[in-house]
C-alpha cells in the first residue's frame, strides 16, 4: 500500500558538527558499495576542523556524480569510534529511533530502486549532483517499529553469515601464508628422507631443516643464504603477466567477478581469466595482491597472472605475496606497477618435492575458502533479492 510510504525528510535531520578541537583523525569516504573505506585524499595543509564528524548510526553521502556513477554513494556509520569526512559530504541521522531504525533506513538505502531514484533526480550540471531536498523528498515505507526489527534481523542474518565466513577465509589465508613463511622464508622446512640418509644422520628426518644445521649457501644478488641446492629464478619463470582489458568498469550484472585496482567491483557477463592471482596495476591500491578464483574478468587496472604451469598454482600465489610489490611502484601523481617489473623480481626456487609436498598441505586450505566464497556468493544473491522486495514485506 503507497499510502504507508512516507517522505524521507519526515524523520531525519542534518548533522554538521565540526572537527574543531582535531580530536577525530579518522577521516573516511564513502563507497559505491554504500560502506566506509579510508580516503585517498592528500590531506597535507588542509585545515581538519572543517571536516564534518560522524558518529555511531548516523549517516553520510556523497551528493556529487550521482548523475555519473547512477549510485549515491550513501553508509551509516557502525562502529563506536567516530569518524571525518568531507565538507563536501552530507551527514544526517535519525530524529527520532524509535519510529524509525537506522538499520532499516540504511536497507532501503541499499536497494537497486533507491539509487535509480536518487539519479532520475539529479541535477543538470556536469557532475549531477544530488541535493538535500530531494533526498528527503524521496519517499519509503515506514512500517511499525517491530515490523522494522523483523525485517533488519531476517536482513542481518545473511549479513553476520557473509561476514563469518570473510573472517573464516582471512584465517585460513593467514594460516597458509605462515607454512608458506616456515617453509620458504625462514627455511624451517621438514628435512626428507633422502637428505638425513645422505648426510648420515637419519634421525633428522622431519626435523627442521635450518635449525638443524641444513647446509646453507650465500647468494650475492639476494644478499643472504638459501638451502644449498635451491635455484635463483624471477617472477616470470612462474607467471605470465598482462593487463585486463580496457573497459575499466565493466558491470551488468552477469554471474562473472570483476576485478580492478581495487579488487572486486562489479559483475560481468564476460571472462578474460580464470582461477588466477591479479595484481593492481594503477592508482593508490596498485601492487595489491587479490586471488580470483574461479573464471573472473580482469580490467586494465589490473595484471592478470597466467600460471606458466612449471610451478603449482598456490605455490606461487604464496610467493606473490611474500614480494614487496609496492617497492616496484613508480609514478608520482599516479602510481602504477608494470609487468615488466614483475618479471624482474627476484625469487628463490626450492626443489620440485617440497613444492609438492606445500601444496598438498594448502589445497585444503583453499578448497575451504573456495566452498565458503560459493556460500558468500549464494548469500549475497539471496541478499540481493531480499532488498528488492523490500516494499513488499515492509506493507505486508
Amino acid at each position: 500500500m503507497r499510502s504507508n510510504f512516507k517522505p524521507i525528510g519526515n524523520y531525519v535531520q542534518q548533522a554538521n558538527a565540526r572537527n574543531l578541537g582535531l580530536s577525530v583523525t579518522n577521516l573516511q569516504g564513502v563507497s559505491i558499495n554504500k560502506f566506509f573505506m579510508p580516503s585517498v585524499a592528500n590531506i597535507n595543509g588542509t585545515d581538519l576542523t572543517k571536516y564534518k564528524v560522524v558518529t555511531k548510526e548516523q549517516f553520510a553521502y556523497n551528493p556529487m556524480h550521482v548523475g555519473r556513477d547512477e549510485v549515491l554513494p550513501i553508509a551509516m556509520l557502525e562502529t563506536d569510534d567516530p569518524v571525518i569526512v568531507s565538507p563536501a559530504y552530507v551527514v544526517f541521522e535519525i530524529i527520532d529511533k524509535q519510529a524509525l531504525l537506522p538499520e532499516y533506513l540504511m536497507m532501503w538505502c541499499r536497494r537497486p530502486e533507491f539509487d535509480r531514484n536518487a539519479w532520475f533526480t539529479t541535477d543538470s550540471s556536469v557532475r549531477g549532483g544530488f541535493n538535500w531536498n530531494d533526498f528527503c523528498e524521496m519517499k519509503f515505507p515506514v512500517p511499525s517499529p517491530e515490523k522494522q526489527r523483523e525485517i533488519v534481523k531476517e536482513y542481518h542474518t545473511i549479513v553476520n553469515r557473509i561476514k563469518l565466513n570473510e573472517r573464516l577465509n582471512q584465517k585460513l589465508e593467514e594460516t597458509a601464508q605462515a607454512i608458506y613463511k616456515q617453509w620458504f622464508v625462514d627455511f624451517e622446512f621438514p628435512i626428507s628422507a633422502e637428505y638425513a640418509a645422505a648426510i648420515g644422520k637419519p634421525e633428522l628426518e622431519g626435523q627442521p631443516y635450518k635449525f638443524s644445521s641444513g647446509k646453507m649457501i650465500f647468494k650475492e644478488v639476494l644478499k643472504q643464504e638459501i638451502p644449498k641446492g635451491w635455484e635463483l629464478g624471477n617472477l616470470s619463470d612462474i607467471y605470465q603477466f598482462q593487463y585486463g582489458k580496457g573497459n575499466n568498469n565493466p558491470d551488468n550484472g552477469g554471474e562473472y567477478p570483476v576485478y580492478g585496482s581495487n579488487g572486486l567491483i562489479g559483475w560481468y557477463d564476460q571472462f578474460n581469466s580464470e582461477d588466477a592471482p591479479v595484481i593492481g596495476h594503477i592508482g593508490v591500491n596498485c601492487g595489491s595482491i587479490v586471488y580470483a578464483y574461479g573464471k573472473h574478468f580482469v580490467t586494465y587496472n589490473g595484471v592478470i597472472c597466467k600460471n606458466r604451469g612449471r610451478f603449482r598454482k598456490f605455490f606461487g600465489y604464496m610467493t606473490l605475496l611474500n614480494k614487496d610489490l609496492k617497492s616496484q611502484i613508480r609514478g608520482s601523481s599516479q602510481p602504477f606497477i608494470s609487468y615488466d617489473m614483475l618479471d624482474g623480481i627476484n625469487i628463490i626456487i626450492p626443489d620440485k618435492q617440497l613444492i609438492s609436498q606445500i601444496e598438498k598441505m594448502l589445497n585444503p586450505l583453499y578448497k575451504k575458502i573456495i566452498n565458503n566464497k560459493k556460500q558468500i556468493k549464494c548469500l549475497l544473491s539471496v541478499q540481493g533479492v531480499l532488498l528488492p522486495k523490500l516494499s513488499k514485506f515492509a506493507t505486508r
